[in-house]
């Protein structure tokens, strides 16, 4: 029976001890929990402008947000702007918010901030009683630069000369490193390219306008420095129109039963649709997706002139359509579509052999939809050459070629009626006139005889 009671007193000694230990172990574990809130800030660049806003996000899961404190500070200079005691969930329930997303606006010229190098600090406390109920805390310092200052523009080419559904050089100089800087015509950006002159705030950039810009069309320069100001200036030129020639097309039943099953399977068609309504959607848009898989295919390019003079044109070769031909789609009398034609087609015997137009580089080699087995080439800063319709392709993706060497032979592939090459010239994400780049006089008098008047001329330090 003495035992039993001594059994039943160390029970109840346990139980009254375990319930002691738990205020003490809450104690211990919450209240003076250890770990440091949580602050989330990533910048995309150090440089600030005239206006930002910085999104920040903290975290605290234990004791809850207690303080934050958040300031600007330059030249021994502190603007605080943010101070926000955060509220408490009574004496033991730590902070209300465990999770926090600040947004931080800051206006350099509102403080009297200067350009130049500042520093951005944050620090976040916790409901922790650690510290002596100060609490946990956790200190960030980001470094920036504040630029309030849009680029400068200098426009170094000074003849501007184009063609409706041609291309041009504009040469310029930024004052300073810029995020985006290019040559905007129309509703069109061309980047400007830096690494063919030796100084480097020297871009190049090669532009082109669409058949449909003509007269009219605005031509400017635009730059975006790190910190985000913009700067524009506009670019002198004069724009020749020109009326581009309509064709008319015939779609036949033999036509049809030779090209729609080889593309249908690229289109959303229902099975039971006929063939000319096929034909139909192939014509508009797999036209369209190859267009954006093409645009996508030359975004980047190399920043380098593989080029070397006028560009080939396919040897013993006779024009079938010509560049920018407005076509009409006829089928049994009725007109079925209308499309514009953004090459040259060239037709010479079967399987002839096809020449690079110029040296660079293989972007691309395969099928592409409309145009067959295609081949593009990056002859640099934003300049391609595209051989469509082929019965095979010898290179591949990656291999340098040189001006006049075989990369394939002609063929019908694609929506080809016939054996023949679909050539085509593009300057970044517009197909321009192929004539122009096999005139050895033009590309003197448009390309050439720019870029050798910034390469003789003396650097501008």
């Amino acid at each position: 029976m003495k035992e039993k009671n001594k059994r039943k007193k160390r029970w109840l000694i346990g139980i009254a001890g375990g319930l002691l230990l738990l205020p003490v172990l809450w104690f211990l574990l919450i209240r003076l929990e250890g770990q440091k809130p949580v602050i989330i800030f990533e910048l995309a660049s150090p440089y600030i402008g005239k206006s930002n806003e910085f999104s920040v996000s903290l975290e605290d899961k234990k004791s809850g947000l207690r303080k934050i404190w958040v300031a600007m500070i330059k030249n021994g200079k502190e603007v605080v702007l943010i101070d926000e005691v955060l509220p408490a969930a009574g004496f033991f329930g730590g902070g209300e918010v465990k999770n926090k997303t600040l947004s931080i606006t800051f206006e350099p010229e509102k403080f009297e901030f200067s350009d130049g190098k500042a520093i951005l600090r944050m620090a976040v406390w916790d409901y922790s009683w650690r510290g002596w109920w100060q609490g946990n805390q956790i200190y960030v310092e980001k470094n920036l630069i504040i630029d309030t200052h849009p680029p400068e523009i200098e426009v170094i080419s000074r003849a501007h000369n184009m063609a409706q559904g041609g291309a041009g050089l504009v040469i310029y100089r930024i004052s300073e490193d810029s995020r985006q800087s290019g040559v905007q015509v129309g509703d069109n950006f061309f980047p400007g390219h830096a690494g063919y002159f030796k100084d480097s705030r020297i871009r190049l950039a090669f532009i082109g306008l669409g058949y449909q810009q003509g007269p009219g069309t605005q031509i400017m320069i635009k730059a975006v420095d790190q910190a985000g100001n913009a700067a524009k200036t506009g670019v002198n030129h004069h724009i020749r129109k020109k009326v581009f020639k309509n064709d008319t097309i015939r779609v036949s039943d033999r036509f049809l039963n030779w090209k729609v099953p080889e593309l249908e399977n690229e289109i959303a068609a229902e099975p039971t649709a006929s063939l000319v309504d096929k034909f139909v959607k192939i014509n508009q848009e797999l036209r369209k997706a190859n267009y954006q898989q093409i645009n996508a295919l030359i975004e980047k390019t190399t920043t380098a002139k593989h080029w070397q003079g006028a560009f080939l044109r396919m040897p013993k070769s006779a024009n079938q359509a010509g560049f920018a031909d407005h076509r009409v789609y006829y089928y049994q009398g009725k007109t079925i579509d209308r499309q514009v034609h953004l090459g040259m087609d060239l037709a010479s015997v079967k399987h002839a052999p096809v020449p690079a137009a110029n040296s660079g580089v293989v972007a691309f080699s395969g099928p592409l939809g409309i145009y067959g087995r295609t081949i593009l080439i990056d002859h640099g800063f934003g300049l391609f050459s595209m051989y469509a319709h082929l019965n095979r392709s010898d290179v591949s993706q990656g291999q340098q070629v040189s001006k006049g060497d075989t990369i394939g032979r002609t063929g019908s592939t694609g929506l080809a009626g016939g054996d023949h090459l679909h050539f085509s010239i593009l300057v970044h994400n517009t197909f321009v006139n192929p004539v122009e780049w096999w005139d050895a006089e033009w590309i003197k008098n448009n390309i050439l005889s720019k870029i050798e008047a910034v390469a003789s001329a003396p650097a501008n330090n």
